[in-house]
């Protein structure tokens, strides 16, 4: 049987809270309380030996500096293209709903950083930030959004069906749980054509219910098919807390049933995701087959846009107290104490970003529409191809 796994930490993070084993199923109401009381305090602990070491003689080993900027990088676009799309929603610029991923930038920047465009990757219908951390541009984003022809997928898919082969983005899916058997797919693909690649299926709490995340999951075992399961437990299913929809608090629990490892690590460190997700790549890519690994995060704003739906199903306390833990400031403030970069780069990086989400939104709206006779464009796949 498989054992759950705890992440290791990095010198250039904050440790993870500990992780208990959830009540049994019999205890269900104390399942439920520990769960609530985790989304209510959600501090994570600080060595004192990290703040009491001198500066000047502080050494540090692990990811370069190259590697700790890139994976800044990642975040603040992700965020950075969130917002001006949540904003164009509210503004009636967008058509259709967008779900935002504010918040959990550090997930897909941990994970991504360890691929290539050779790698694949299944999204959700909260996937902009996916597609930006695997390399998605801002011009023919923001244009898939607008549905213009100049999009990623020439103005059909939208927000919630965005893909790139190019990248190995294989698609977003506005399907719960639509992703992980897509993915179990190309992982025998790439195990049958032994290519050394591997794929990541990105899925939520909510949908670890499906069958079809069952499904996939079990066969990727069967098969030591080169997968990661990449939970993103925000702790709700659109507005369900997962105390209402699960009886366990770790989803990772699961990974026993399937015969693999479970890892559960702070969603909110950018380098504890970075170390987990490195591992479990490096073991898919050597044969040793799939990981669930559930990284435990919140969304900022709704289930859908930035105002959402008006819905009271979480307090402002709940997410006051998680933003108090913000993935980027938190990372901003560790690579500053560390001398990687300065306050006046931090900026810089932003005033860079905005200007080009400026340029490119600009560009969505002078990009034309689609003609009538390109619906059925790159919908069916061609005899032979």
């Amino acid at each position: 049987m498989a054992k759950k796994i705890k992440a290791k930490k990095q010198a250039a993070k904050a440790p993870a809270a500990k992780n208990k084993k959830p009540a049994a199923n019999n205890k269900k109401p104390a399942a439920k309380a520990k769960i609530a009381a985790a989304r209510k305090k959600p501090a994570v602990k600080t060595t004192a030996s990290r703040k009491s070491t001198p500066k000047k003689t502080r050494k540090r080993s692990g990811p370069s500096d190259q590697t700790l900027k890139e994976l800044h990088l990642k975040m603040v676009r992700i965020r950075c293209f969130e917002e001006a799309g949540g904003q164009m929603m509210e503004d009636g610029k967008i058509p259709g709903a967008l779900h935002l991923y504010v918040g959990e930038e550090a997930i897909a920047a941990g994970v991504m950083q360890h691929l290539s465009n050779e790698d694949q990757i299944t999204s959700t219908h909260r996937g902009h930030g996916h597609l930006v951390a695997k390399g998605g541009e801002f011009k023919p984003m923001f244009a898939e959004l607008l549905g213009r022809s100049t999009g990623y997928c020439g103005g059909k898919g939208g927000s919630m069906h965005i893909s790139n082969l190019e990248l190995g983005m294989l698609g977003a899916n506005g399907i719960v749980g639509g992703g992980p058997p897509i993915a179990m797919g190309a992982a025998f693909s790439n195990k049958f054509r032994k290519t050394k690649n591997v794929t990541i299926s990105f899925f939520g709490d909510g949908a670890s219910n499906e069958g079809s995340v069952h499904e996939a999951a079990n066969m990727a075992a069967l098969y030591k098919l080169p997968c990661i399961f990449v939970c993103e437990n925000n702790g709700y299913g659109e507005y369900t807390s997962q105390a209402n929809h699960q009886a366990i608090v770790d989803v990772a629990d699961r990974a026993a049933g399937y015969g693999m490892p479970g890892v559960i690590v702070d969603g909110m460190d950018v380098m504890a995701v970075y170390e987990a997700a490195g591992e479990a790549i490096e073991r898919a890519r050597n044969g040793g087959g799939p990981t669930l690994l559930e990284c435990k995060t919140y969304r900022y704003y709704d289930h859908v846009g930035m105002r959402g739906m008006g819905m009271s199903y979480r307090t402002d306390e709940e997410v006051e107290a998680w933003r108090k833990r913000d993935a980027i400031a938190g990372f901003e403030q560790r690579l500053i104490e560390l001398g990687v970069m300065n306050r006046k780069q931090v900026d810089s990086i932003y005033t860079r970003i905005n200007n080009e989400i400026e340029e490119a939104i600009a560009y969505a709206f002078d990009s034309p529409h689609p003609e009538p006779h390109e619906l059925l464009e790159n919908v069916y796949c061609e005899k032979g191809a």
